[in-house]
């Protein structure tokens, strides 16, 4: 993973780390393919980590490895 991506993203920023137009990250959100943003700062943002597991999900992989591996790198708060 890249450690140009925040751990915090605005729509605008959480939408190209999906490599989808805003309009596209909308319809996913709205799908229930994409998380939903969270109040942060006063404004709504997505967590990475949490887009990474729906963009897994979405590919079919095997998210219970991928939990245990953010767990393991994260702690128990992953």
């Amino acid at each position: 993973m890249s450690d140009k991506w925040p751990a915090m993203m605005k729509r605008a920023t959480a939408a190209q780390y999906c490599d989808i137009s805003i309009a596209s990250f909308e319809r996913e959100i709205v799908a229930g393919r994409l998380p939903a943003g969270v109040i942060f700062g006063g404004r709504e943002h997505w967590h990475r980590e949490a887009l990474d597991r729906a963009l897994l999900a979405i590919a079919g992989a095997d998210t219970d490895s991928i939990e245990e591996e953010l767990r393991r790198r994260y702690g128990k708060a992953a």
